[in-house]
């Protein structure tokens, strides 16, 4: 498969505008009943077919689908690099995977459950991997990313759209916006993954809840740290204590706190 060069600018590629149109409505806040238009995200169903069977459907912002399959994949662990990939078709509502293995059975792995015959629902900690590196941020760090996440587009801290960005060294190597952070997750990893990006020293910095999902992909990929401007789920804060994940919630407010691992921020953890 071919790789891209590595680019700090190739970020810059991810054009939210695509990702809306405007709709018609009628206002109701200022009294007129007169039509006009407002932005509207557009999600797209997405059927994934992975060596000719179909693996799901994903409802996806369209853009850069190859950078989200890529890293759906790797994350879903039915590839361990961008080399077992053999050939990678967009079509219209449809991607088509070819593997190195075409007899590669494929399935989604979105929990990993624990107990006799799924009687027991709880993630199993020892079937997902720890996270190995050595990686210590700073609180000016923390603040200035997510500051310049949100400065990405006017409509990421208004709520309309969700943001995701890899960071290392204090800055944005890679973004990506959709409808959903999961599908940005897997974008911005991907897109790692075709450029060589060394995950053991990046950290992930998100839009919206932290959950115990967002934090398997990080510990899939060996991301160190998942920051994100809203707060944690406690099954999130579980499943990264267990494996080493920091976990930093409502970055960028008054309420911003580390939950897990604290010991990678510099001057907090013992």
């Amino acid at each position: 498969m071919h790789k891209r060069p590595y680019s700090r600018a190739a970020c810059k590629l991810c054009n939210v505008r695509i990702m809306f149109k405007k709709i018609p409505c009628i206002p109701i806040d200022d009294g007129s009943a007169g039509q006009t238009t407002r932005d509207a995200a557009e999600e797209t169903p997405i059927a994934i077919f992975v060596n000719g069977r179909h693996m799901t459907t994903a409802i996806l912002s369209p853009a850069r689908f190859e950078d989200f399959i890529t890293g759906y994949l790797y994350t879903e662990e039915i590839i361990r690099n961008v080399d077992e990939i053999e050939s990678i078709r967009i079509e219209e509502n449809r991607i088509s995977v070819l593997t190195r293995d075409i007899f590669k059975r494929v399935s989604t792995k979105k929990t990993i459950l624990s107990g006799c015959g799924g009687a027991v629902s709880y993630i199993d900690t020892e079937k997902l991997p720890s996270i190995n590196s050595d990686l210590v941020i700073s609180v000016p760090e923390i603040v200035g990313v997510i500051a310049a996440l949100l400065a990405a587009d006017a409509r990421i801290p208004a709520g309309r759209i969700e943001a995701v960005a890899l960071v290392a060294g204090g800055s944005i190597i890679a973004r990506s916006e959709d409808i959903d952070r999961h599908n940005a997750l897997d974008r911005v990893i991907g897109y790692g993954l075709q450029n060589s990006v060394d995950f053991p020293r990046v950290v992930a910095v998100s839009t919206g809840c932290i959950t115990s999902e967002m934090v398997r992909k990080c510990l899939i990929a060996n991301i160190p740290a998942i920051i994100s401007t809203g707060p944690p789920t406690t099954l999130a804060v579980e499943v990264a204590e267990e494996t080493g994940l920091c976990v930093v919630g409502s970055a960028g407010t008054p309420d911003m706190a580390v939950y897990a691992h604290a010991e990678r921020i510099a001057g907090i953890g013992a």
